[in-house]
């Protein structure tokens, strides 16, 4: 084998390497027999609060910082009061979210044009030339120019789109904007088998429309970032294979 040709090979595998990584096939390989991996919980930052007058500290001779040495007082950070507010508006507060997407839009359109135009012309006296003309020729000239055309075009179409998803799901408080508006984000997987199923919800709240059972709809959320799918076995049953999604980037037919 000839330095060239042995290069040559070199360059094709590098690129047939390059193209399954790029496809995601060298990490689907890796997970052959194996269910999906769930992702990992997203740790979210809590403002500090003060242990219940109950708890008991690991070490009692080691001195708390004065900051959250515990007093006597009910209305300390962190303590439950009755008549206190129970719905999400700290970061780290839980809330549920009711998401019930059923979306149904149709829609038909219709065109139609039609359009005939016609042209004559001709000279009927042409200084007594036209009896020569129609002598030589054979030509009428009070007919000597004469057209018609006719144009026609329909059109027609129809969309039709059904969803439905319906979903609970409990979602954290991210960030408090300084209007008050709440960022919350929710993720949730169930894995069955070798299929995992996840929703993701995201988006911005009004502490005013949390609802008494600290729930909120997804009509409620602004800037709302609804994902409902999943990864596994019968995803990529249901997906084609990476050549046929190459060929149909790629083909100009």
């Amino acid at each position: 084998m000839s330095a060239r040709t042995g290069s040559a090979l070199r360059i094709a595998s590098l690129g047939a390497l390059g193209l399954l990584a790029g496809c995601g096939t060298a990490g689907r390989l890796g997970s052959i027999g194996r269910a999906p991996k769930m992702s990992p919980v997203e740790q979210v930052g809590t403002p500090q609060s003060i242990d219940s007058l109950a708890t008991v500290r690991g070490d009692p001779a080691s001195p708390a910082p004065e900051s959250v040495i515990p007093s006597a007082s009910l209305f300390r950070t962190g303590a439950g009061a009755l008549f206190q507010d129970q719905r999400a508006g700290r970061v780290g507060d839980i809330l549920t979210i009711r998401v019930n997407v059923s979306d149904k839009a149709v829609v038909d359109t219709s065109t139609a044009r039609s359009r005939d135009g016609s042209e004559s012309g001709g000279a009927s006296a042409l200084f007594g030339l036209e009896k020569i003309v129609k002598k030589l020729a054979g030509v009428d000239t009070s007919k000597l120019v004469e057209s018609a055309s006719t144009s026609k075009s329909s059109g027609s179409g129809n969309t039709s789109r059904s969803e439905t998803v319906t979903m609970t799901i409990a979602a954290v408080v991210t960030a408090v904007l300084p209007n008050g508006n709440l960022l919350i984000r929710g993720r949730q997987e169930t894995r069955v088998n070798f299929e995992l199923r996840e929703l993701l919800v995201s988006g911005i709240v009004r502490p005013q429309d949390i609802a008494r059972d600290n729930s909120i709809r997804h009509t409620q959320i602004a800037e709302a970032r609804i994902s409902y799918g999943g990864r596994g076995q019968l995803t990529d049953a249901q997906q084609a294979r990476w050549g046929q999604q190459l060929m149909d980037v790629l083909s100009p037919f």
